[in-house]
């Protein structure tokens, strides 16, 4: 019901930054939890980070949860005027290199990795 697109990938190289968005037609995703999950070439998807939702119209902060291998080296904000969803990466490895995918849920634990809705994966390729 909700589609997801995800776009700012590409080819970096080590230590280099990229800057993931996720977008949703005709949906409001402050409504959801959102996350960001990644899947490398022949490995199982992992979870990269997620936000919370944002209730009522007094909240105006979000909480946000991260994966040991990028926490504080990547952050997943909003701006909600525009309605997108981002993941700011910064000094990429190698390892980092994997198809990124953005999901949504309606469910509030930010550790809770179970998402309703999925986007397509975009390629990110870090070189060293």
């Amino acid at each position: 019901q909700v589609q997801l697109v995800e776009s700012g990938g590409g080819l970096v190289q080590a230590g280099d930054s990229l800057r993931l968005s996720c977008t949703a037609s005709g949906r409001t995703l402050s409504n959801y939890v959102m996350g960001w999950f990644r899947q490398g070439l022949g490995k199982e998807r992992e979870f990269v980070a997620a936000i919370s939702r944002i209730q009522g119209i007094t909240q105006t902060y979000s909480r946000t949860y991260y994966g040991d291998s990028v926490r504080g080296r990547f952050v997943i904000f909003r701006d909600g005027a525009k309605n997108t969803v981002f993941l700011q990466m910064s000094s990429l490895k190698r390892e980092d290199t994997a198809v990124y995918f953005c999901a949504a849920k309606t469910g509030s634990a930010l550790d809770v990795y179970e998402y309703d809705y999925w986007g397509q994966g975009i390629q990110v390729t870090v070189s060293s």
